[in-house]
């Protein structure tokens, strides 16, 4: 008997439970489903109803009737999880996937495999409109974007994070598991990742992963993990409107995989904050500094940007990359504890916000509305969290400027976007 089937800690079940079922419900794992599914949710999947349970269902498409079993979940849980394993009715936009490990119990490194990049991104846009209609309040037109760099949504990863499994091989994990499936190529690989011979290769014993970086300036390293010794570094080049920028990254620091996204996002929020010469500007969550850089080129040397990043291996690198600009700096520090210092600026022209995927959240968002900048650009890899945090700063009298969305994550259900946001026109009554 599995701890599932024994209940929580295996505890007598609460007076009422009916005998021979616990307080969690009986197990659902394995059973086919013939659903019809219905429209896209955040996450990878559509969402579908079977008995009065919302269903989860991945490797579907809206519109589509299928049969599906079920991954996880109890008889009593909110919703269930399912793999679609046979399709009824297939959707027009549905296409048999160019992956040969993509699908049920394969390869979880995609989920819009199955369909074509330009529906994927509608698919993503549906997302990214109903959370900010649900999270934020807001009705706005999205269209998610194409990056330019990959090909037809393939061969655009640049950096791949690789599990090694039985017999030392490299390989993927399926959705939700720990377990390696083996493979011969990865389609969203970049061709020189695909090539180098990484999944073919037999690694030694200990070696648990391999990370794979191509950069921007065909610099091609391997990492085994663990990691000894100095982490290694690459270039990385920006070829922005005012010249190309130049950064040093680790090898397993956080860049954008898409080899178009970092010029596509920096040159945007450029134009849109339109910095002047002598401004004062906040890189929060700062990375390697990329946009501290940036905007620094823009404040010149009368000007001062301040870059604040948390990440021990990232300040080491941002540092170096601001070395040469005396009006910029790069700080180490929890962002949120930083705005509460009194020791940081208290006001600034423009703020520059890229958090990880759990967003800034409503203190950062009030610390950072309060330093009442002319502009905000908040840059966000996850729509629920963007969302979240519109909400916030509309709290304290900010609203949405304008909002792009990219496809910076072809045949997955990630997207990235950039809201700019501006101190909101006073209501009559309030002037």
């Amino acid at each position: 008997m599995t701890p599932r089937q024994r209940g929580r800690g295996g505890r007598r079940p609460r007076q009422g439970t009916p005998r021979g079922r616990t307080p969690q419900g009986e197990p659902r794992e394995g059973e086919r489903l013939t659903l019809d599914v219905g429209d896209v949710a955040h996450g990878g999947h559509c969402v579908a109803r079977h008995d009065g349970q919302v269903v989860f269902v991945r490797h579907a498409l809206p519109g589509e009737q299928v049969v599906a079993v079920v991954t996880s979940g109890t008889t009593r849980s909110k919703f269930l999880r399912a793999d679609a394993v046979e399709i009824l009715s297939p959707a027009p936009e549905r296409r048999t996937s160019p992956c040969p490990y993509s699908g049920p119990g394969a390869c979880g490194g995609c989920d819009w495999q199955h369909t074509s990049p330009e529906f994927g991104r509608e698919l993503k846009a549906r997302v990214v409109r109903e959370q900010l209609r649900r999270l934020a309040g807001l009705d706005l037109p999205v269209v998610v974007e194409p990056v330019p760099g990959d090909r037809e949504g393939q061969r655009w990863r640049t950096r791949v994070e690789l599990a090694v499994g039985a017999g030392q091989r490299a390989g993927m994990r399926p959705h939700r598991s720990h377990d390696v499936i083996p493979v011969e190529d990865c389609l969203i690989a970049d061709e020189q990742i695909a090539s180098s011979g990484v999944l073919q290769r037999i690694w030694e014993p200990g070696v648990h992963g391999v990370d794979m970086v191509h950069s921007s300036t065909d610099e091609l390293v391997a990492v085994p993990l663990p990691v000894s010794g100095a982490a290694p570094t690459v270039t990385e080049q920006v070829d922005l409107d005012h010249g190309p920028v130049r950064l040093q990254v680790s090898a397993r620091g956080f860049w954008q995989v898409h080899p178009g996204a970092a010029r596509t996002f920096v040159q945007h929020v450029l134009d849109e904050l339109d910095v002047q010469p002598g401004e004062q500007a906040l890189d929060l969550y700062a990375g390697v500094g990329l946009f501290t850089v940036a905007l620094a080129a823009r404040t010149g040397d009368g000007g001062r940007v301040i870059g604040v990043e948390g990440d021990r291996q990232a300040v080491v690198d941002g540092q170096y990359n601001v070395q040469s600009l005396p009006q910029a700096v790069l700080e180490r520090g929890d962002v949120e504890r930083w705005l509460g210092q009194e020791a940081a600026p208290q006001t600034a022209d423009v703020i520059v916000l890229d958090p990880p995927r759990a967003g800034a959240g409503r203190e950062v968002m009030a610390a950072v509305t309060a330093r009442r900048p002319r502009a905000v650009a908040y840059v966000a890899c996850d729509p629920a969290a963007l969302a979240r945090d519109l909400a916030y700063a509309a709290e304290h009298g900010y609203a949405v400027r304008s909002i792009r969305a990219f496809d910076a994550f072809p045949m997955t259900h990630h997207v990235e976007c950039v809201a700019v946001l501006e101190p909101a026109p006073r209501s009559t009554a309030e002037s």
